[in-house]
């Protein structure tokens, strides 16, 4: 009986705190109205959005009453879990509503929209060009929501000590200050602050200020969706593509990497392993890729800017593209695939397997090797520099992320079997459900409205497996069966 009475107060303390961010999504979905300010034309679809917020906002209410009591609850990474899955899943539903409300999208292709943004993937099934500039902006503002990972911003801030289990759960495990509310703010503030910038340079390179939010939205967070059809390429411009690439590197870098260097402490940053990593695999790869892109339809120096841009969106899983893919090489678009598939750092905007794991899993065969050469009697502490300090890793740890990266790959291949299955091209489908799972967005061509059912929604299984990094799905599914196994 104490087991059910505590485990109904737990739950209590979920619910109470999936409705606090409801309703956070609720008023975040009044967020795109500001656009009627300079676009009153787009004001037939304000309805949209309220239905759309007052839905949330019900919800919200709904759940704070029914968990009221608990809301002091501690949240551990279990509970946290549970919040995080519940809280993106009925995020991602809620925010398809406004194009379906519309008429702009089908339900199915109005949720693919939503886990697109929510997950900051930046595949799309819209035509940008022919999007009203409230859907645009509704669309930049979830990426930029999913990538800060509005769950731990908005619940941390609220909760303070008690939401250490949500802010690990939401893909934190590095804590930037020692109280988890302080650390959200810092991540807010560095968030907004590289934002800001961005927008102002993208103004000065002669964007448009709408066009210049919405991509300093979407690079950062490294999601992707544009307000051109073209992307970035449209512009052709050196200056916009380098501003575009330092956000897309900046996005995809640890957020505890951007608070050692904002403090000037540069000599931890030498230490960082997933620096290294980004450094090594952008002076190998670019040069491949670029031996695929050179053609007569380009000058090398055009070439170069290409391969270097098309190197970073992939690595940094932005999405942005100033080229089509159809007449590269097979070793070029093999490279894309490979950089998609490891992605960015740990605790940043960006999807993949993660840099962090493929240094420590390159790091334990080093590891290995050398203690097979040491003394039997040897003793010898393996660890890696995280920020300013040793992190002394343990073969737990390398055990765990060894399931990880069997898991990843496993689905990996699933999806790809999946695109074979539906009849389509072999590399077409190794690029694309790497795309997804990678929450990349680049693509060959296949994703758009008219794809068959089966291919869109493995894609956003992909999508929201890739966003969450699996462990918090299972771990919340485990615990809710074996919570609702343990009552009875």
């Amino acid at each position: 009986m104490r087991y059910a009475e505590y485990t109904k107060y737990k739950y209590a303390g979920v619910l109470h705190h999936t409705g606090t961010l409801l309703l956070g999504v609720g008023l975040y979905l009044l967020l795109p109205l500001i656009v009627l300010l300079p676009h009153p034309q787009d004001s037939v679809y304000v309805m949209s959005f309220l239905y759309s917020s007052l839905i949330a906002i019900i919800a919200g209410v709904s759940l704070r009453l029914i968990g009221r009591g608990a809301g002091e609850a501690s949240l551990d990474l279990a509970e946290g879990g549970v919040i995080v899955f519940i809280t993106w899943t009925t995020a991602m539903f809620l925010s398809a509503f406004p194009f379906h409300l519309s008429g702009l999208l089908s339900f199915r292709n109005a949720l693919f929209e939503s886990v697109s943004g929510w997950t900051t993937t930046g595949l799309s099934v819209v035509d940008v060009s022919d999007t009203p500039m409230i859907f645009l902006m509704w669309r930049s503002l979830m990426q930029f929501a999913g990538g800060a990972g509005l769950a731990i911003v908005m619940l941390s801030a609220i909760l303070g000590p008690h939401g250490r289990g949500l802010y690990q759960a939401e893909g934190r495990t590095e804590q930037l200050l020692p109280n988890v509310k302080r650390s959200a703010k810092v991540v807010v503030m560095i968030y907004g602050g590289y934002t800001a910038a961005g927008t102002i340079l993208y103004m000065a390179a002669g964007m448009t200020p709408f066009d210049s939010i919405n991509h300093s939205l979407c690079a950062l967070s490294t999601g992707g969706f544009s307000t051109r059809v073209e992307s970035i390429g449209y512009y052709n411009s050196s200056f916009i593509e380098t501003v575009t690439i330092v956000l897309m590197l900046l996005g995809s870098t640890n957020f505890a990497t951007h608070y050692v260097m904002l403090r000037g402490k540069f000599r931890a940053l030498s230490r960082s392993g997933e620096l290294r990593i980004t450094a090594v695999l952008l002076a190998v790869f670019a040069p491949i890729v670029l031996t695929g892109v050179l053609s007569p339809l380009y000058s090398f120096a055009r070439a170069m800017r290409v391969a270097l841009f098309q190197t970073v969106t992939a690595l940094s899983t932005t999405g942005y593209s100033t080229a089509s893919y159809g007449d590269w090489s097979d070793l070029s678009v093999a490279c894309l695939v490979l950089l998609m598939l490891i992605g960015g750092g740990i605790c940043s905007t960006a999807g993949g397997i993660k840099q962090y794991r493929i240094y420590i899993l390159v790091k334990s065969v080093v590891w290995e090797i050398k203690s097979h050469l040491l003394p039997r009697t040897a003793v010898r502490e393996n660890y890696i520099w995280r920020g300013e300090s040793k992190f002394y890793v343990s073969h737990e740890h390398i055990k765990e992320i060894g399931v990880f990266f069997f898991i990843y790959m496993s689905t990996y291949t699933i999806g790809v079997s999946i695109f074979l299955a539906y009849g389509y091209p072999f590399r077409e489908s190794l690029f694309e459900f790497a795309s997804a799972l990678g929450t990349v967005g680049l693509s060959t061509g296949l994703t758009g409205a008219s794809m068959p059912s089966g291919i869109l929604w493995t894609q956003i299984v992909g999508m929201f497996l890739g966003r969450l990094e699996f462990f918090v799905i299972i771990y919340s599914l485990v615990k809710i069966i074996r919570d609702i196994i343990g009552r009875k």
